[in-house]
Parts: C-alpha cells; sequence; structure tokens
C-alpha cells in the first residue's frame, strides 16, 4: 500500500518548478494562491522580447505563464499533484503589456470532472481592471500516482489501483 500524497501546496510547489527548466528560464515567480486559484509573476527581462526594439514581453513567455498557473490551479484546487495535459488553451489578448513590466497570471480552476478540468483567467500588468489578456481552458486531468504510475481511486490520494483502465 503507497503512502498517500501530500497536500498540494502551490507556494512550496513554485520553490521546485521555478528553480529549473522552462519555469526556470522564464524567471517566473510565485505570488499567491487560495483554494481554487494561483497567481504567478513573470518578470520583465530582455531575453523574453518580442520585437527588439520595443521593451514588451512577447506573447510566448505570457503563454507560458498561464499554463503554468492554469496547471498549479487545477492541482490547488484538488488538493494533488498528479499528471495533466492541456487540451485547450484560449487567449484572448486585449492588448501589450507596458514596457519593462512584469505580468502576472492569475487563474482560477472552476469545474473539475473526472476526466477534464477547466479553467479563466487574466493576465494583467499591475491593474486587474485593465488585463492584458483573458484565458480559459481545458485540461485533461490523469488520475495516476505520479511516484509509481498506479491508477487512483476517484476521491484517493494513496496510488491503489482501480482496476483496469
Amino acid at each position: 500500500m503507497s503512502t498517500p500524497l501530500p497536500k498540494f501546496d502551490a507556494s512550496k510547489a513554485s520553490e521546485f518548478f521555478f528553480s529549473h527548466g522552462h519555469s526556470g528560464w522564464l524567471g517566473l515567480k510565485y505570488s499567491a494562491h487560495e483554494d481554487n486559484w494561483v497567481e504567478l509573476e513573470l518578470p520583465w527581462g530582455e531575453h523574453l522580447l518580442g520585437e527588439p526594439d520595443r521593451a514588451v514581453l512577447a506573447s510566448g513567455p505570457i503563454i507560458s505563464l498561464m499554463d503554468m498557473a492554469s496547471g498549479m490551479s487545477i492541482w490547488q484546487t484538488t488538493g494533488t499533484f498528479t499528471p495533466i495535459a492541456t487540451l485547450d488553451l484560449r487567449v484572448d489578448y486585449q492588448r501589450p503589456a507596458r514596457e519593462r513590466s512584469s505580468v502576472w497570471g492569475r487563474v482560477e480552476c472552476y469545474r473539475t470532472t473526472r476526466s477534464a478540468a477547466f479553467v479563466r483567467g487574466i493576465a494583467h500588468d499591475g491593474d486587474h481592471s485593465d488585463p492584458v489578456a483573458h484565458v480559459a481552458g481545458v485540461f485533461m486531468t490523469i488520475n495516476k500516482d505520479p511516484r509509481d504510475g498506479k491508477v487512483m481511486q476517484e476521491g484517493d490520494s494513496s496510488g491503489h489501483e482501480s482496476g483496469p483502465q
């Protein structure tokens, strides 16, 4: 019998997530969270510019910010770090970010089902009421214990197998 998975905590997980890999290269930082949402910061950096003659963050890093905030909001909502896959992430840009400004992404997970999670959120550069972009997404949830790959029973975070899948 496996030991239960620890409860997911976005602030603690960000220490690991943002210390290496793509998120580390982007420089993502934890900002805040509650039960069903997470907010992350994408600091301005010259390596993230979209156009060499404008000091504005490119759209790609902002999409990465929102994808990571989406995933973390799902894990925060479910309380468990299990595999997920982005099925659809729609980003509706409202305007470019301000020059030399960080961008924050706040995403809430507003619904989960047995096999999917639904998110929505905004990216802003300091003023929530004047967003850079709105996002909406659907993620596939995969109920497997990341430690051993065993399928978990519904509502179980212990890694017990639930039978053939």
